[in-house]
């Protein structure tokens, strides 16, 4: 298949929801699974989306992903919930997790829950419209105690994952959709790049002797090297400090994190959902939220840009044009999803060009 063929979003649903409960996933968080990679492509995070579903299905394979049941409750104060997530999906129960905070949220005016042992859980902006459309501001955060790419500021060896951090935050139009991290890239465009021979255009990483490098190579070296904090060689104590935040949320909070023997490939979660109404209310919550995105968006753009973007208008707008047209799979994903339809004897859905019209999901 040609680079540019597009798929359907709902056909590459169906499949990947078929294809992990063939892999022996119960249907309800492969439906989560399934739907929340597929929005990752759409929204453009092509490292975050169906490409994690081969690896997610491996980890079936191996049992290193449970494949039923539910979330240990080990601690609920009404506004405050600690889940054990017993190493199920991760987009299975970051979705789950914000609709048991909704009623608690609406009840206290916020709602917190942290989950430790969660699988991976996928890219963070894919969960943020869940919130922005019942009209909650959600601030969502993840750290993977089993897995250190990046040093902390100063520092040669790795304590850290990137530690991403995402906020949705309604306006009376386009929501805001933060999704950000404490490192400067990501170990999966690393891998990406290193699979491919490639460097980044700018220098991302330390080698092991702390010098800085475009090499994604540097992290399988022996010793290794680092991916650096966000910030670089003269600011990187901002990325560091925004690591220890996040550690403080997820591991700190959950009890349980890189102080504790390693659980294999996954994830402990912070999630906390605010609702604007029990503050200085919703109307005045969209009000100084509409005037920033304005401001922001009538600022006159520097040399370069044509305008200027707030977080998540990039997302929004691919999403929509994906949803029309068709996904453009990065060429990497579409061997690893042939691979696995060959392995279980299934059909790789055909480009919306071969294939009849589908209804959006």
């Amino acid at each position: 298949m040609a680079a540019a063929d597009r798929f359907s979003a709902e056909a590459l649903t169906r499949f990947a929801v078929e294809l992990l409960q063939t892999a022996g996933l119960d249907s309800a968080p492969a439906e989560a699974v399934a739907r929340t990679l597929v929005e990752g492509d759409l929204m453009g995070h092509d490292t975050h989306g169906l490409a994690l579903l081969a690896p997610y299905v491996k980890e079936i394979e191996n049992g290193t992903m449970t494949r039923s049941g539910a979330p240990d409750v080990l601690a609920d104060h009404g506004a405050s919930l600690l889940w054990d997530g017993r190493r199920l999906p991760g987009p299975w129960l970051v979705l789950s997790g914000i609709d048991a905070l909704a009623p608690r949220a609406r009840q206290y005016g916020s709602a917190t829950l942290v989950i430790r042992r969660s699988h991976h859980i996928a890219c963070l902006a894919t969960y943020l419209l869940r919130a922005t459309e019942a009209g909650f501001m959600l601030l969502l955060a993840s750290s993977d105690p089993a897995v250190q790419s990046v040093a902390p500021h100063g520092g040669t060896r790795a304590v850290f994952t990137p530690n991403p951090i995402a906020a949705g935050i309604p306006t009376s139009t386009t929501p805001f959709l933060i999704d950000i991290s404490s490192s400067i890239t990501t170990n999966g465009m690393s891998a990406r790049l290193q699979k491919a021979g490639r460097q980044f255009d700018e220098a991302c990483m330390l080698d092991a002797e702390g010098n800085p490098s475009r090499d994604p190579g540097v992290l399988s070296t022996n010793p290794p090297g680092t991916i650096m904090p966000l910030g670089g060689m003269t600011s990187g104590h901002k990325g560091f400090g925004l690591a220890l935040l996040i550690e403080a949320l997820t591991g700190g909070l959950a009890g349980h994190g890189r102080a504790d023997p390693a659980d294999g490939w996954g994830a402990t979660v912070f999630m906390s959902l605010y609702d604007p109404a029990a503050f200085g209310g919703t109307t005045d919550f969209l009000r100084q939220t509409d005037w920033l995105g304005d401001a922001c968006r009538s600022n006159p753009p520097r040399p370069g840009f044509d305008a200027v973007r707030m977080p998540g208008d990039r997302g929004l707008s691919r999403r929509k044009e994906q949803m029309c047209d068709g996904i453009l799979l990065h060429p990497t994903i579409l061997p690893m999803l042939k691979e696995c339809a060959q392995r279980y004897g299934m059909h790789f859905p055909e480009p919306v060009e071969n294939a009849p019209s589908s209804p959006a999901l």
